[in-house]
């Protein structure tokens, strides 16, 4: 079975980005398992609290989520035309101390989507991410992008999806990124 840990970079209950992850969980083919991990607890990056107590619990956490999968779904947000900082700073916790960097993230297998209710979905948050992947090491994926635009009007209050397209979007999405996973 091939796992995937999928993170959204919205804290929000009803994230679009959330409802996009579970959308991606449902169409997801067989042999792939997708777990969505959570980052609320994760507390604002603070060295002095790093020295003091050490790696907070949530954080270890994920990183012990993130070494037991196959690749990382990241589901961003974009808020003026960037990323999310809740979403950068668990980023930045995951890569204390400097030497656990290519433990967590050397060449593991990433693909980064993003749901919004603006007209260019998340375009510049999406390409944002790209430099921060580079530097860490990661395998990302190229294959295709999906950049959910009109999101408020795609998912209902519930996270379900009432468009089609969307649908058969996320699934060839979900598919092919697992087909890189297994493949490279």
């Amino acid at each position: 079975m091939t796992k995937v840990l999928a993170i959204s970079g919205s804290l929000r209950q009803k994230s679009l980005n959330t409802y996009l992850l579970k959308a991606a969980q449902k169409y997801s083919p067989e042999g792939c398992e997708i777990i969505l991990a959570s980052i609320k607890d994760i507390p604002l990056y603070n060295s002095d609290l790093e020295k003091a107590e050490g790696m907070p619990k949530p954080v270890t956490e994920l990183k012990q989520q993130i070494l037991n999968t196959d690749g990382i779904l990241i589901s961003t947000p974009e808020y003026n035309h960037g990323i999310p900082g809740v979403l950068k700073n668990v980023i930045d916790w995951l890569t204390r101390p400097a030497s656990d960097v290519p433990k967590v993230f050397g060449q593991r297998k990433v693909g980064v989507i993003g749901a919004s209710p603006s007209r260019l979905g998340t375009a510049f948050a999406q390409t944002a991410w790209l430099p921060i992947l580079r530097y860490l090491n990661t395998h990302t994926y190229f294959g295709n992008q999906l950049f959910v635009s009109g999101a408020h009007q795609i998912f209902d209050e519930n996270g379900n999806i009432k468009d089609d397209f969307t649908k058969e979007l996320i699934q060839k999405y979900v598919n092919d990124f697992f087909e890189f996973i297994t493949t490279c």
